[in-house]
């Protein structure tokens, strides 16, 4: 597969509604972001996303729930590493489900200002400013997916163009099929995988928030400070 296009549900979202479908292979939606456009071809929510808010999924399209992105997530070293957010779980999803060459991103910018609309429908929960373990940077989860997408070959891409916690590079739609994966610094990456090899902080369930005196904060920051220099400093400079 060539092209995912994931739809969040910040307000930047409604300028996908008119996108022609030609350049995406396929549209995966976060929660209540399938009311976006009726063409997606996956809704992808947590287990607490209220039935009443579940749309009724028509042919060809799929509903992705904790049976299928717990064990994707897993899959680059769970929950707890990559981030309990589901803009995060998506991409990690999209990458384990599909290895596509280009993971495009759409109003998935974990901004919320205090005043004016913080989602498309209006104003709602701003899920990932909540107290969470996995949380403490969003930037070095971002940081974290946008390697682990590279040394697969694919490109993580963000096409909002309002203020954002992600640190995927800024593409136009029409330069998506130039888009090549990020460079990235590869001893920084590899300090931080055997890092995350050596804490452990693994929970197969992906009930992370049920095992918190397990896992060490302090630890979880330093390991967050590897991520994101390894994205954003390609050459590691000798002392």
């Amino acid at each position: 597969m060539q092209s995912i296009l994931i739809l969040g549900s910040g307000p930047t979202v409604m300028q996908a509604k008119s996108w022609p479908r030609a350049g995406f292979d396929h549209i995966l939606a976060i929660n209540n972001a399938w009311r976006v456009r009726p063409d997606w071809d996956a809704l992808i929510y947590p287990w607490d996303f209220p039935e009443d808010r579940r749309p009724q999924p028509g042919f060809g399209q799929t509903m992705i729930t904790q049976e299928n992105f717990v064990p994707a997530q897993n899959a680059f070293g769970g929950f707890v590493y990559g981030g309990g957010t589901m803009a995060f779980t998506a991409g990690y999803y999209a990458l384990h489900a599909h290895c596509p060459r280009v993971i495009a991103m759409m109003g998935c910018d974990m901004h919320y200002p205090k005043q004016g609309h913080t989602h498309f429908y209006g104003t709602g929960t701003a899920d990932p400013l909540r107290d969470d373990l996995s949380l403490q940077s969003l930037e070095a989860k971002s940081a974290r997916l946008m390697v682990l997408a590279a040394m697969r070959g694919c490109a993580m891409v963000n096409l909002s163009n309002g203020p954002s916690r992600l640190v995927f590079p800024r593409t136009a739609r029409a330069q998506l099929g130039r888009a090549t994966p990020q460079i990235y610094c590869p001893d920084l990456a590899a300090e931080a995988m055997d890092r995350e090899a050596d804490l452990g902080y693994f929970v197969e369930s992906g009930r992370y928030w049920e095992h918190l005196d397990q896992f060490d904060p302090v630890e979880l920051a330093k390991l967050d400070a590897l991520w994101y220099a390894a994205a954003t400093q390609p050459l590691r400079i000798s002392a």
